[in-house]
């Protein structure tokens, strides 16, 4: 899950070389943070959220095979 964030995240933003994800697990519960450079910020989250919500739905959507909950947080 971490490697398909952190490829969506990079075709979106300017400054990929600062995109960064870090992977908290938990049981069956896995939190994905996605760090951006400030500047990309705007990008990744999209007008009315938009683009993270896309995000995690592929997310969820790639987690379900696994039998584990996936949450990505932009921070």
């Amino acid at each position: 899950m971490k490697e398909l964030v952190e490829v969506i995240a990079k075709a979106l933003v300017e400054h990929p070389e600062e995109v960064t994800v870090t992977e908290k697990e938990e049981g069956k519960h896995v939190t994905l943070e996605l760090h951006v450079a400030a500047a990309d910020m705007g990008k990744v989250i999209g007008k009315q959220g938009r683009i993270a919500k896309a995000i995690r739905s592929v997310v969820k959507a790639a987690s379900s095979k696994e039998n584990k909950k996936v949450d990505v947080e932009i921070v």
